[in-house]
């Protein structure tokens, strides 16, 4: 296995000789745009999730689940949502020469269309493993990986694309990410917990470079210091032009510093099967919408409808729903007896966008008990 050829992008929307369901960008597509519509670099997981544990596993017992999936993970959550979403999508990350290194560029470049071009196989170095086990509407975590190797891909010079999504390190610079934004890209980040316990906002520099920040309300109230998450995303877009916040059960929040707009949308009721992966997922259609040029609240509500539906299913990137599924919820939702208007209302932007008909799509991989029937799947 060895890197990918690089390519224009047009073969993302075709997956196993099928044309992909929507461009969400058909409108927008026009003659000497960059070739990749999302950009985005990390580290790649094989995630195995537990599910349908009852209770948080007890000290010296044994627990027993109803459900398990594998998947590749990390970053790989996000690639695929964006790419299910019909984006071009070019990653750059290491692959172990393991068999779950194997599995994992599979899925990711037969299975979902995305570019690897910028990734390669680094011999010698096992991939990196997450446990996850799902309970009571939240996960529990434990990974293993050694340190990425010198060969990992040095996203120095990224490739072209419309957007980019960071994940940004308090206290650290990605020389790509000001790269990137120097020639047009706009830059989507988000923030994992800050184990400095800091919280200093001035610590995640390269903040200057991006467009729109999408933390959630613990990290927003603690960067910002603020007793609120909205109040914390009105404080956010003095360092950045438009903040995001999730509010979890409660959805997300949304302020334009440029403009002044607000939006605030209620999050869609599921039952969560697994959240795994639901915050990369909300990001992907968040950047979807941005990039389609929708209102900020259209924006705010396909991401948490994303979201939503991802939590539905097991593992993290193959959770990630696709045109068929958004379609799918859409016909189920109109025809509920009784259906709020209000909700239909919220919605009904998808209507420009769905096939009118409905379609037998190309089916999308699900996470699976084990890897070992891998090739004859």
């Amino acid at each position: 296995m060895t890197a990918s050829t690089a390519s224009t992008g047009e073969g993302h929307h075709r997956r196993n000789g099928q044309a992909a369901l929507v461009d969400p960008l058909a409108a927008r597509r026009a003659p000497g745009d960059p070739p990749w519509d999302v950009y985005l670099t990390g580290t790649v997981f094989l995630d195995i999730v537990f599910t349908g544990l009852d209770s948080a596993p007890v000290r010296g017992t044994e627990s027993w689940a109803r459900g398990m999936g594998s998947s590749p993970g990390g970053v790989a959550n996000m690639a695929t949502a964006l790419a299910r979403l019909g984006l071009r999508t070019s990653l750059a990350a290491a692959f172990g020469d393991d068999h779950y290194g194997e599995y994992c560029w599979d899925a990711l470049e037969q299975g979902e269309g995305i570019d690897l071009a910028a990734s390669r196989t680094v011999p010698g170095w096992h991939s990196p493993v997450t446990v996850s086990m799902a309970y009571e509407g939240e996960r529990t975590m434990v990974s293993h990986g050694h340190e990425p190797p010198p060969e990992e891909p040095a996203p120095d010079c990224p490739p072209h694309a419309r957007a980019a999504v960071a994940s940004l390190t308090p206290g650290t610079r990605d020389p790509w990410i000001a790269q990137a934004a120097a020639r047009g890209t706009r830059v989507f980040a988000d923030v994992g917990w800050d184990d400095t316990g800091a919280w200093d906002l001035a610590g995640l520099a390269d903040l200057e470079h991006c467009e729109a920040f999408l933390p959630n309300a613990e990290e927003a109230m603690r960067y910002t210091r603020a007793d609120c998450p909205r109040a914390a995303a009105h404080a956010l877009t003095e360092h950045v032009p438009l903040a995001v916040v999730t509010l979890g059960a409660e959805g997300a929040y949304a302020v334009d510093g440029r403009t002044g707009e607000t939006a605030e949308v209620p999050a869609i009721a599921v039952e969560a099967l697994d959240p795994t992966g639901a915050g990369d997922v909300f990001v992907a259609g968040f950047v979807t919408g941005t990039l389609a040029d929708w209102p900020l609240a259209d924006r705010v509500a396909f991401a948490g409808l994303t979201a939503a539906l991802s939590v539905q299913e097991f593992g993290g990137s193959l959770s990630a729903p696709g045109w068929s599924e958004i379609a799918a919820w859409w016909r189920r939702v109109q025809s509920v007896e009784g259906q709020a208007p209000e909700a239909l209302r919220r919605y009904a932007f998808l209507e420009g966008l769905l096939p009118r008909e409905e379609t037998t799509p190309w089916p999308l991989r699900r996470a699976v008990p084990t890897i070992g029937f891998g090739r004859s799947a």
